[in-house]
């Protein structure tokens, strides 16, 4: 069955093979970008996820060519890497703000017609780091441990609306992500956190452009999309980092966090 499908972020990445996906499949899907493109499958609408009166414009506007949104999907975001203390207010607030606020923000404004339909699908995109606070990225982890907890609550609040709330956790990704990290400088020039930062951004960065391909999401993505009763979570990641999400349920948190600082060696 066709569906109306809200998709942030669908310029690169993950976005861009998720909508480009959907719309092969026969669904109307929008997305969302900052600069829209043209001359694509994709109907664009230009959105900062930052700004409440940019997304209910775009909210609106696809109420009225189509008279329902039947599936919203939060997947834009970005990272900031350094050390919590030296993070600056404007870094906290870039990083929480799009990749937390941003999520509630297209939540609070497309929920109001999903509870009208009695019916919807929300699906927003958190990661392993909101399962784990990884090194150099605890804003990043911070803004997606905010995710897991408004989506669990999300869940149990809709679920008598007939909406379905899902989280998905992807491990690490080939995409444009790495190459637009925005990275600390006061971290990079402090003498007590540059070589560990150094050593443990490397590392990442290698893993990321090493990871799996955009399309393996999307092929998920599009499941939870289709399929009848979604789960409420979905780790999408190689065998080594779904190994790593059990054992942080199992492990005790000090011996986690010393795994986490070997690994990335901190």
């Amino acid at each position: 069955m066709k569906k109306i499908i809200l998709i942030t972020g669908a310029s690169s990445g993950f976005g861009k093979a998720t909508a480009e996906l959907l719309s092969s499949r026969g669904h109307i899907v929008y997305g969302t970008s900052r600069h829209p493109q043209s001359d694509t499958a994709i109907r664009f609408l230009q959105m900062d996820v930052r700004q409440p009166d940019s997304i209910r414009q775009g909210v609106e506007q696809i109420i009225a060519a189509e008279g329902r949104i039947d599936v919203l999907i939060n997947n834009a975001g970005m990272g900031i890497g350094g050390a919590l203390e030296l993070a600056t207010p404007e870094e906290i607030d870039l990083q929480m703000g799009t990749n937390f606020m941003g999520c509630v923000n297209l939540c609070q404004a497309v929920l109001p017609h999903m509870r009208r339909q009695r019916q919807g699908r929300i699906i927003n995109l958190s990661s392993i780091g909101g399962v784990m606070g990884l090194p150099y990225q605890g804003f990043y982890s911070a803004s997606k441990f905010a995710i897991e907890g408004f989506t669990e609550a999300l869940a149990a609040e809709v679920r008598g609306f007939g909406i379905q709330v899902s989280i998905v956790e992807p491990g690490d990704f080939a995409t444009g992500f790495t190459a637009s990290r925005r990275n600390s400088a006061a971290t990079a020039a402090n003498e007590d956190y540059s070589d560990s930062f150094a050593r443990s951004l490397s590392l990442i960065e290698k893993e990321e452009n090493g990871g799996l391909q955009p399309i393996v999401l999307a092929r998920r993505l599009v499941h939870i999309v289709e399929c009848r009763r979604p789960r409420l979570r979905y780790v999408v990641a190689n065998l080594e980092q779904r190994f790593s999400v059990w054992l942080k349920h199992i492990c005790p948190g000090n011996w986690f966090v010393g795994i986490l600082r070997d690994y990335y060696k901190v």
